[in-house]
């Protein structure tokens, strides 16, 4: 009997020696890009931009190529942590780039991009983009390097280095990237960092064209946060608008674009962290958040990860866009209804010139 419990106690403390020297190195190791940090875009092509002349933005969260539609995500409730194998993520990021050739977008933001990572499978995604889209400037802002993450503890996500990626016909001159506010507690290690990136593009006649990409935190249930990411976006906004630059924020808000995307997609009512209506009576004057049709059409730009895709069954709703100011016409925004072929998030893009 002495020697049973001997052996439980042994594992018990092998078991609290190897926790507790997992969130030290938790601890030791978790790190924050600084703010306000310079980064170097890549250019290989010199269009300038004009002052009514038809351009195409578009915003897609590609899920680091992880989420076809029979994927479902432990953090939604779902089964797996990591993209299924190489071979699925290439095949996602395939089908990404080809969808970008479709819309032919003048701009393209891209958020979700593994630069490395467990869960992607090791494509670097972001050298993907750039080789296949080589008509277009880029431009890379990194999210997070984290820490392994030993969960779930059957099949752990691992570590991930992460980012956003802006691609540019028209030539990038500078970029910025801003780190976003984020919880101090232990939620800090599974929503992971979170950032925004400015790129100068200029415009004849001499203002600038900020280009802004961005991907607010999901799994937060301190709303205070979400809405201090906004005031730091909303803040760089309204300074460039002041010096009558052209304002475009696209991204993943993580916030319900519509307002009230579960009338009309027909899902539950019960708001996720992820699904609040985004507050547009706060937007800084001279902007606003174009939604054209997109009720009437109800073409959804992101899906629950808690089961496999079906339509009519799974829950969607909308959650990407743009936000402009005031002097850039919008001619039509629209989401490209992918039926979440290649990723989670449909795409979404907007046609607009410069007054």
């Amino acid at each position: 009997m002495k020697k049973i419990i001997k052996i439980f106690l042994g594992i018990v403390v092998a078991i609290i020696v190897v926790l507790g020297g997992y969130l030290i190195y938790l601890f030791a190791s978790y790190d924050r890009l600084p703010d306000n940090q310079t980064l170097n875009p890549d250019n290989h092509h010199n269009q300038t931009l004009e002052i009514n002349k038809t351009y195409r933005a578009m915003t897609h969260n590609i899920g680091y190529g992880a989420y076809p539609p029979s994927y479902s995500f432990f953090m939604d409730g779902g089964k797996y942590s990591r993209a299924y194998d190489k071979k699925t993520v290439n095949e996602n990021m395939r089908g990404i780039v080809e969808t970008t050739k479709e819309l032919s977008p003048t701009f393209a933001f891209y958020q979700e991009v593994d630069q490395d990572g467990d869960r992607s499978q090791h494509v670097d995604e972001v050298a993907f983009l750039r080789q296949q889209l080589p008509d277009y400037n880029s431009l890379y802002g990194q999210n997070y390097d984290s820490s392994y993450l030993f969960y779930p503890f059957t099949d752990p996500i691992g570590q991930a280095k992460s980012g956003l990626v802006t691609m540019s016909q028209a030539k990038i001159t500078s970029s910025k990237r801003y780190s976003l506010p984020i919880e101090t507690n232990f939620n800090k290690f599974f929503d992971l960092d979170r950032a925004f990136t400015v790129s100068r593009i200029p415009v004849k006649g001499g203002k600038e064209f900020i280009a802004i990409n961005t991907h607010l935190s999901a799994f937060t249930k301190d709303r205070s946060i979400q809405a201090a990411q906004l005031k730091k976006i909303f803040d760089v906004m309204e300074s460039e608008y002041k010096k009558e630059n052209y304002v475009m924020v696209a991204g993943d808000y993580n916030h319900d674009v519509l307002g009230n995307s579960p009338e009309v997609f027909g899902t539950s009512k019960k708001r996720e962290t992820w699904t609040h209506p985004f507050p547009k009576e706060e937007l800084p004057e001279g902007f606003h958040l174009p939604t054209g049709q997109l009720a009437e059409e109800k073409k959804p730009s992101a899906r629950a990860l808690n089961e496999p895709y079906k339509k009519g069954q799974t829950y969607t709703t909308l959650i990407d866009g743009f936000l402009i100011s005031d002097n850039i016409n919008v001619k039509a925004v629209h989401i490209k209804d992918m039926q979440f072929k290649y990723s989670d998030h449909n795409p979404v893009y907007l046609d607009f010139n410069f007054k």
